[in-house]
């Protein structure tokens, strides 16, 4: 149990809750993160991952409900309102037309001579289900953003720590087994576990989309890595993999939030951002993580199974995680598909929509449709 970092006022039992459990001695010579404390891995990191995913769930709730969604709703409002004196607009007695007068009095003359208070502007029963809808997706998309950005931004510095080559990643497998573990990488691998878990659990509260089980299952292959390579000391080959993966995730909430508050060109070059990101992470140097594990592991370190010393690697291993590297490249091409439709309509002018729309959005559309005729 970690009583390096433990404060005297913290009870026992909350220790391994709030710090990094297992402080060990810093090795004699580390190739990596030279000036940090060194810890084990072990059970009690689940208590850990426990408290991260409770803080990541408040502020999730508090950065959507507190931040984003207000934001969302006002500037989704204001701006149809705008629309509405714009396209409603008139012209009063002095040659004026009434979206003048707002413009400039927050108010529109009427033929009376009487001002009328921007609230007059109605927002009809269609319009403010899509306005909600639109916030709503707008917020849980703004969460992705802000943890994305920070998370890949934390990974990078983790990545330029460590020994290990984008476009050759053969080092992730020199010097095995890679422990202690640096604390910044033990924060960095139980946030990533904690994050994706959390995930897991509120998958199924959205609503869901076309490609549901594809993300479920992409989730959950995801936390059997990581648990596997932590507790297998496949820790480097295991940030490498992380940090590919959140790069171009930060660009397609960016792209959904900006589709929400209706900035189409904003939407379309963050989109082509998101693409491009998204083939080189996530397919090109990816696959020359897959074609490491698959040819340099067994080659540079010698088959040999020593829980005393931390060993755990055996073709039988080796091959277990090629199998779940595969399955998340496959899942990742059939996205790539979808993501290619998204990417000619931007080509043809068309702008881009998400192709993975979820099924209650579909419902919703039908149901706005026959209220506006109904209104008409």
């Amino acid at each position: 149990m970690n009583t390096i970092d433990a404060r005297s006022w913290l009870p026992s039992f909350a220790i391994p809750f709030f710090t990094l459990s297992y402080p060990v001695d810093s090795p004699a010579a580390p190739d990596s993160f030279h000036n940090s404390q060194f810890y084990g891995t072990g059970l009690l990191d689940g208590c850990f991952i426990i408290t991260c995913i409770a803080v990541m769930a408040i502020l999730r709730d508090a950065i959507r409900l507190g931040i984003l969604e207000p934001f969302a709703r006002w500037k989704l409002t204001r701006d149809h309102r705008l629309r509405s004196v714009k396209s409603n607009g008139h012209a009063n007695g002095n040659g004026k037309t009434n979206g003048d007068v707002y413009q400039k009095t927050n108010g529109v003359a009427n033929g009376n001579g009487h001002a009328v208070d921007d609230c007059a502007v109605t927002i009809s029963k269609a319009e403010a289900r899509r306005m909600r809808r639109s916030v709503l997706r707008f917020a849980e998309q703004g969460y992705a953003f802000a943890y994305y950005t920070f998370q890949w931004a934390f990974g990078l510095y983790v990545h330029h720590q460590l020994p290990t080559s984008l476009l050759n990643p053969v080092e992730i497998w020199h010097g095995y087994p890679h422990i202690p573990l640096a604390g910044p990488l033990k924060f960095y691998y139980l946030t990533e576990t904690a994050f994706y878990l959390h995930q897991v659990l509120i998958l199924n509260a959205e609503a869901r989309r076309k490609d549901h089980w594809q993300m479920m299952t992409h989730h959950i292959i995801t936390v059997l890595l990581m648990f596997a390579s932590y507790a297998y000391n496949y820790t480097r080959i295991g940030c490498l993999v992380m940090f590919l993966m959140d790069f171009s995730d930060v660009f397609l909430p960016l792209a959904k939030m900006l589709r929400y508050l209706s900035f189409s060109t904003l939407c379309d070059l963050t989109s082509v951002c998101f693409v491009v990101s998204w083939i080189v992470t996530r397919h090109a140097l990816f696959l020359l993580v897959i074609k490491s594990t698959y040819w340099d592991a067994l080659r540079i370190v010698p088959p040999l199974w020593d829980a005393e010393r931390g060993f755990y690697i055996t073709k039988s291993v080796i091959m277990s995680f090629n199998v779940m590297l595969t399955a998340l490249q496959i899942l990742q091409l059939m996205w790539f598909y979808l993501i290619c439709r998204v990417a000619w309509r931007v080509i043809k002018g068309e702008g881009a929509q998400d192709e993975r729309s979820d099924s209650e959005a579909e419902f919703d559309d039908i149901d706005l449709e026959d209220e506006s005729k109904k209104e008409r």
